[in-house]
Protein backbone atom coordinates (compact mmCIF):
# COMPACT_ATOMS: atom_id res chain seq x y z
CA UNK A 1 0.00 0.00 0.00
CA UNK A 2 1.27 3.56 -1.20
CA UNK A 3 1.77 6.07 1.49
CA UNK A 4 -1.06 8.90 1.80
CA UNK A 5 1.24 11.51 3.03
CA UNK A 6 4.31 12.19 0.78
CA UNK A 7 6.95 14.91 1.99
CA UNK A 8 9.45 16.77 0.54
CA UNK A 9 12.49 18.29 2.30
CA UNK A 10 15.77 20.31 1.04
CA UNK A 11 17.89 19.08 3.88
CA UNK A 12 17.39 23.16 5.67
CA UNK A 13 18.40 22.58 8.83
CA UNK A 14 16.43 24.30 11.73
CA UNK A 15 16.25 24.78 15.60
CA UNK A 16 13.17 22.74 15.82
CA UNK A 17 10.64 21.20 13.62
CA UNK A 18 9.40 23.65 11.00
CA UNK A 19 5.90 24.49 10.59
CA UNK A 20 4.05 22.14 8.18
CA UNK A 21 1.62 23.16 4.93
CA UNK A 22 -0.29 20.18 3.93
CA UNK A 23 -1.94 20.10 0.40
CA UNK A 24 -4.87 18.00 -0.95
CA UNK A 25 -4.95 17.97 -4.71
CA UNK A 26 -8.01 18.97 -6.65
CA UNK A 27 -10.21 16.15 -8.13
CA UNK A 28 -8.51 13.73 -10.26
CA UNK A 29 -5.02 15.02 -9.27
CA UNK A 30 -2.86 13.67 -7.38
CA UNK A 31 -0.27 15.60 -4.74
CA UNK A 32 3.06 15.37 -6.51
CA UNK A 33 2.76 18.85 -8.30
CA UNK A 34 3.20 20.46 -4.41
CA UNK A 35 7.01 18.89 -4.54
CA UNK A 36 8.08 22.04 -6.19
CA UNK A 37 6.38 24.16 -3.28
CA UNK A 38 9.43 23.23 -0.98
CA UNK A 39 12.12 25.16 -2.48
CA UNK A 40 10.34 28.16 -2.48
CA UNK A 41 9.45 27.99 1.21
CA UNK A 42 12.74 25.89 2.43
CA UNK A 43 14.07 27.36 5.98
CA UNK A 44 10.02 28.24 6.65
CA UNK A 45 7.79 24.97 6.56
CA UNK A 46 7.85 21.67 5.15
CA UNK A 47 6.05 20.50 2.59
CA UNK A 48 3.33 17.47 2.34
CA UNK A 49 0.80 16.53 0.05
CA UNK A 50 -2.41 14.44 0.89
CA UNK A 51 -2.48 11.44 -1.82
CA UNK A 52 -5.57 9.21 -2.00
CA UNK A 53 -5.80 6.19 -3.57
CA UNK A 54 -6.13 5.70 -7.34
CA UNK A 55 -3.60 8.32 -8.65
CA UNK A 56 0.28 7.92 -9.64
CA UNK A 57 1.92 5.60 -7.27
CA UNK A 58 -1.23 4.79 -5.90
CA UNK A 59 -2.85 4.03 -9.15
CA UNK A 60 -4.12 0.30 -8.67
CA UNK A 61 -5.59 0.96 -4.52
CA UNK A 62 -8.96 1.11 -4.14
CA UNK A 63 -10.71 4.19 -2.84
CA UNK A 64 -12.17 4.80 0.51
CA UNK A 65 -15.95 3.76 0.63
CA UNK A 66 -16.99 7.03 1.58
CA UNK A 67 -15.76 10.99 2.10
CA UNK A 68 -15.65 10.63 6.13
CA UNK A 69 -13.69 7.24 5.73
CA UNK A 70 -11.13 8.99 3.82
CA UNK A 71 -10.88 12.37 6.13
CA UNK A 72 -10.74 9.27 9.49
CA UNK A 73 -7.58 7.88 7.38
CA UNK A 74 -6.13 11.44 6.56
CA UNK A 75 -6.26 12.75 10.09
CA UNK A 76 -4.79 9.54 11.26
CA UNK A 77 -1.78 9.65 8.60
CA UNK A 78 -1.04 12.80 9.73
CA UNK A 79 -0.90 12.35 13.24
CA UNK A 80 1.62 9.22 12.71
CA UNK A 81 3.88 11.34 10.26
CA UNK A 82 3.39 14.97 12.28
CA UNK A 83 2.89 14.13 16.07
CA UNK A 84 0.65 16.25 17.51
CA UNK A 85 1.74 19.93 18.42
CA UNK A 86 3.33 21.17 15.40
CA UNK A 87 2.32 23.92 13.78
CA UNK A 88 0.42 23.41 10.58
CA UNK A 89 -1.50 24.98 7.75
CA UNK A 90 -3.94 23.18 6.11
CA UNK A 91 -4.33 24.09 1.92
CA UNK A 92 -6.74 22.42 -0.67
CA UNK A 93 -7.79 23.30 -4.07
CA UNK A 94 -11.51 22.73 -5.33
CA UNK A 95 -12.08 19.29 -4.18
CA UNK A 96 -9.35 19.27 -2.20
CA UNK A 97 -10.50 22.27 -0.54
CA UNK A 98 -13.47 20.68 0.73
CA UNK A 99 -11.38 17.51 1.87
CA UNK A 100 -9.11 20.20 3.85
CA UNK A 101 -12.02 21.53 5.57
CA UNK A 102 -12.88 18.67 6.97
CA UNK A 103 -9.52 18.19 7.82
CA UNK A 104 -9.16 21.12 9.75
CA UNK A 105 -11.87 20.01 11.83
CA UNK A 106 -9.96 17.30 12.87
CA UNK A 107 -7.25 18.82 14.18
CA UNK A 108 -6.68 22.22 15.20
CA UNK A 109 -4.55 23.78 12.13
CA UNK A 110 -3.06 27.85 12.26
CA UNK A 111 -5.32 28.55 9.36
CA UNK A 112 -7.37 26.97 6.64
CA UNK A 113 -6.58 27.98 3.16
CA UNK A 114 -8.67 26.88 0.05
CA UNK A 115 -8.78 27.98 -3.55
CA UNK A 116 -11.69 27.51 -5.65
CA UNK A 117 -13.69 25.52 -3.61
CA UNK A 118 -17.61 26.44 -2.70
CA UNK A 119 -18.70 26.71 1.28
CA UNK A 120 -18.94 23.35 2.49
CA UNK A 121 -22.51 23.96 2.97
CA UNK A 122 -22.83 24.78 -0.96
CA UNK A 123 -19.99 21.25 -1.90
CA UNK A 124 -21.05 20.83 -5.37
CA UNK A 125 -21.95 17.46 -7.21
CA UNK A 126 -23.66 15.63 -4.10
CA UNK A 127 -26.59 13.85 -6.22
CA UNK A 128 -26.52 14.89 -9.04
CA UNK A 129 -24.71 12.18 -10.83
CA UNK A 130 -25.01 8.50 -10.34
CA UNK A 131 -21.94 6.37 -10.15
CA UNK A 132 -19.59 5.46 -13.77
CA UNK A 133 -22.44 7.91 -14.82
CA UNK A 134 -20.80 9.61 -18.06
CA UNK A 135 -18.65 13.06 -18.03
CA UNK A 136 -19.59 15.29 -21.18
CA UNK A 137 -16.60 16.62 -22.99
CA UNK A 138 -17.68 20.18 -22.45
CA UNK A 139 -17.79 18.80 -18.46
CA UNK A 140 -14.21 17.72 -18.62
CA UNK A 141 -13.19 21.08 -20.42
CA UNK A 142 -14.96 22.87 -17.46
CA UNK A 143 -13.14 20.85 -15.03
CA UNK A 144 -9.65 20.81 -16.54
CA UNK A 145 -9.77 24.66 -17.34
CA UNK A 146 -8.89 24.07 -20.99
CA UNK A 147 -9.54 27.46 -21.84
CA UNK A 148 -7.61 29.12 -19.31
CA UNK A 149 -5.64 31.76 -21.35
CA UNK A 150 -2.99 31.59 -18.77
CA UNK A 151 -1.98 28.23 -20.01
CA UNK A 152 1.57 27.89 -21.94
CA UNK A 153 1.25 25.80 -25.25
CA UNK A 154 2.46 22.54 -23.38
CA UNK A 155 -0.02 22.59 -21.15
CA UNK A 156 -2.40 22.88 -23.09
CA UNK A 157 -1.32 20.13 -25.80
CA UNK A 158 -1.24 18.00 -22.33
CA UNK A 159 -4.86 18.88 -21.24
CA UNK A 160 -6.34 18.12 -24.96
CA UNK A 161 -3.91 14.45 -25.10
CA UNK A 162 -6.73 12.01 -25.41
CA UNK A 163 -4.49 9.51 -23.14
CA UNK A 164 -4.33 12.16 -20.47
CA UNK A 165 -7.62 12.88 -20.87
CA UNK A 166 -9.01 9.60 -20.39
CA UNK A 167 -6.76 8.99 -17.19
CA UNK A 168 -8.18 12.43 -16.14
CA UNK A 169 -11.67 11.08 -16.81
CA UNK A 170 -11.07 8.00 -14.15
CA UNK A 171 -9.68 9.69 -11.80
CA UNK A 172 -12.13 12.18 -11.73
CA UNK A 173 -15.06 9.33 -11.73
CA UNK A 174 -13.14 8.06 -8.65
CA UNK A 175 -13.44 11.27 -6.63
CA UNK A 176 -16.82 12.02 -7.74
CA UNK A 177 -18.12 8.84 -6.26
CA UNK A 178 -16.61 9.68 -2.79
CA UNK A 179 -17.66 13.26 -3.03
CA UNK A 180 -21.59 12.16 -3.34
CA UNK A 181 -20.76 10.39 -0.21
CA UNK A 182 -20.08 13.46 1.77
CA UNK A 183 -22.72 15.00 4.01
CA UNK A 184 -22.13 18.29 5.19
CA UNK A 185 -22.88 18.96 8.91
CA UNK A 186 -22.70 22.42 10.21
CA UNK A 187 -21.17 21.80 13.78
CA UNK A 188 -19.04 22.29 15.22
CA UNK A 189 -17.44 25.17 13.31
CA UNK A 190 -14.63 25.71 12.67
CA UNK A 191 -12.17 28.38 15.60
CA UNK A 192 -9.59 29.07 13.04
CA UNK A 193 -8.76 31.54 10.11
CA UNK A 194 -10.10 30.98 6.84
CA UNK A 195 -8.53 32.50 3.75
CA UNK A 196 -10.01 31.67 0.46
CA UNK A 197 -9.11 32.09 -3.10
CA UNK A 198 -10.57 32.47 -6.35
CA UNK A 199 -10.50 33.34 -10.21
CA UNK A 200 -11.91 36.47 -11.55
CA UNK A 201 -13.12 34.30 -14.51
CA UNK A 202 -14.32 31.16 -12.65
CA UNK A 203 -18.21 30.67 -13.36
CA UNK A 204 -18.53 27.95 -10.87
CA UNK A 205 -16.45 29.28 -7.90
CA UNK A 206 -17.71 32.90 -7.66
CA UNK A 207 -16.99 35.32 -5.34
CA UNK A 208 -20.23 34.80 -3.70
CA UNK A 209 -19.83 31.09 -3.09
CA UNK A 210 -16.31 32.10 -1.50
CA UNK A 211 -18.46 34.02 0.92
CA UNK A 212 -20.46 31.61 1.64
CA UNK A 213 -16.99 30.15 3.94
CA UNK A 214 -17.82 32.44 6.67
CA UNK A 215 -20.55 30.02 7.84
CA UNK A 216 -17.95 27.29 8.46
CA UNK A 217 -16.18 29.47 11.11
CA UNK A 218 -16.22 31.67 14.01
CA UNK A 219 -12.40 33.36 13.04
CA UNK A 220 -12.14 35.69 10.41
CA UNK A 221 -12.75 35.18 6.79
CA UNK A 222 -10.07 36.85 4.20
CA UNK A 223 -10.68 36.87 0.57
CA UNK A 224 -8.34 37.18 -2.51
CA UNK A 225 -9.08 37.17 -6.09
CA UNK A 226 -6.53 36.61 -9.26
CA UNK A 227 -6.90 36.71 -12.88
CA UNK A 228 -7.91 33.46 -15.11
CA UNK A 229 -9.89 30.27 -14.78
CA UNK A 230 -10.95 27.48 -11.92
CA UNK A 231 -7.53 26.67 -11.47
CA UNK A 232 -5.66 29.72 -11.75
CA UNK A 233 -4.15 29.76 -8.57
CA UNK A 234 -2.82 26.38 -8.26
CA UNK A 235 -1.27 27.05 -12.23
CA UNK A 236 0.05 30.21 -11.15
CA UNK A 237 0.99 30.03 -7.86
CA UNK A 238 3.50 32.78 -6.63
CA UNK A 239 1.07 35.01 -5.01
CA UNK A 240 -0.65 31.92 -3.29
CA UNK A 241 2.75 31.05 -2.18
CA UNK A 242 3.85 34.49 -1.09
CA UNK A 243 0.68 34.36 1.15
CA UNK A 244 1.24 30.68 2.96
CA UNK A 245 4.95 31.95 3.59
CA UNK A 246 3.49 34.88 5.74
CA UNK A 247 0.45 32.38 7.55
CA UNK A 248 3.28 29.89 8.18
CA UNK A 249 5.92 32.00 9.82
CA UNK A 250 3.15 33.60 11.74
CA UNK A 251 2.43 30.18 12.66
CA UNK A 252 5.72 29.77 13.70
CA UNK A 253 5.77 32.69 15.93
CA UNK A 254 2.35 31.77 17.82
CA UNK A 255 2.78 31.65 21.65
CA UNK A 256 0.55 28.44 21.34
CA UNK A 257 1.34 26.46 18.21
CA UNK A 258 -1.50 24.53 16.45
CA UNK A 259 -1.48 21.09 15.63
CA UNK A 260 -2.75 18.23 15.50
CA UNK A 261 -5.05 17.14 18.57
CA UNK A 262 -7.81 15.24 19.63
CA UNK A 263 -10.37 17.47 20.90
CA UNK A 264 -11.30 18.27 17.59
CA UNK A 265 -11.79 14.58 16.34
CA UNK A 266 -13.64 13.75 18.99
CA UNK A 267 -16.15 16.72 18.93
CA UNK A 268 -16.78 16.20 14.78
CA UNK A 269 -16.89 12.50 15.78
CA UNK A 270 -19.77 13.42 18.13
CA UNK A 271 -21.64 15.40 15.68
CA UNK A 272 -21.33 13.05 13.30
CA UNK A 273 -23.06 10.30 15.18
CA UNK A 274 -25.72 12.58 17.07
CA UNK A 275 -26.63 13.82 13.28
CA UNK A 276 -25.68 17.50 13.74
Amino acid sequence: MGDWIIGWTTGAVADGPLPALVCLPPAGAGCRRFGSWQHPLAGTAEVFGVQLPGREDRWHEPMPDTFDQAVDTIVTALTRRLGRSRPLVLYGHSFGGLLAYEVARRTTPYALVVSGCRAPARAPGTGRRTAGSPVREDELDRLLDTDDPGLDPGQAHGLRDLELRELALEMLRKDAALSRSYTHRPEPRLRVPVHVWGADDDATVTPAELDRWAAATTGPLHRRQVPGGHHAVLRRPQQLLAHLAELLRAAAAAPAPAGLTTAATAAVSAARHTGA
